[in-house]
């Protein structure tokens, strides 16, 4: 979709907005008031609130996605670009809030984006790991399985399972998966 600068403005406030406060009990009244512009002007980014707030965390995950991405592409050795992608993950979602993330679990739509992100982000890590291990920068592993337990875990951050169980929020969570990947997957002596 092609948007005009004053759109993309809009869509960056927006985005900032929703990772700080969340957006569950945002108006599109309040909206506008907050960004100083009219009704009018959100109702053209997205014909209803449930379709803006649906664009917003699109456009969200959307540009994360290749922030990730042109960081991975700047490591060169499979254990630096698998540390890249998962890290890069965290800092990403490092500034959403546990409100954005519990509005984001609340909404049917959000929700899906979410999911379908976390669903390209394990496929991603398992075709990094899959390279690792080839190239034998990983020790011998079930690629497929460390792939379905990757996901599982991302799912698990994803559903807001793994801050109700320790307290971590999101990013901290990918962290600490990057962590334990990796040092997992490293050869053994």
């Amino acid at each position: 979709m092609n948007r005009t600068v004053r759109q993309a403005e809009l869509f960056d406030q927006l985005v900032e907005t929703f990772l700080s406060d969340g957006f569950g009990t945002l108006t599109i009244d309040a909206l506008a008031a907050r960004l100083r512009c009219s009704k009018s002007t959100l109702y053209a980014l997205a014909g209803t609130r449930d379709e803006l707030v649906r664009a917003v965390v699109v456009h969200f995950f959307r540009r994360a996605t290749e922030r990730v991405e042109a960081g991975l592409a700047e490591a060169v050795d499979p254990r630096a670009r698998l540390v890249a992608y998962l890290e890069g993950v965290a800092a990403q979602l490092k500034p959403a809030s546990a409100a954005f993330f519990d509005d984001v679990a609340a909404s049917p739509a959000a929700r899906e984006i979410y999911e379908r992100n976390t669903a390209a982000a394990a496929r991603r890590v398992e075709q990094l790991v899959a390279e690792g291990v080839a190239s034998g920068a990983f020790r011998p592993v079930h690629v497929g399985f460390v792939g379905d337990l990757i996901s599982a875990a991302m799912v698990r951050i994803q559903q807001r399972r793994v801050a109700a169980a320790t307290g971590l929020d999101d990013s901290a969570a990918y962290a600490e998966l990057a962590a334990l990947v990796v040092d997992g997957l490293a050869p053994r002596p």
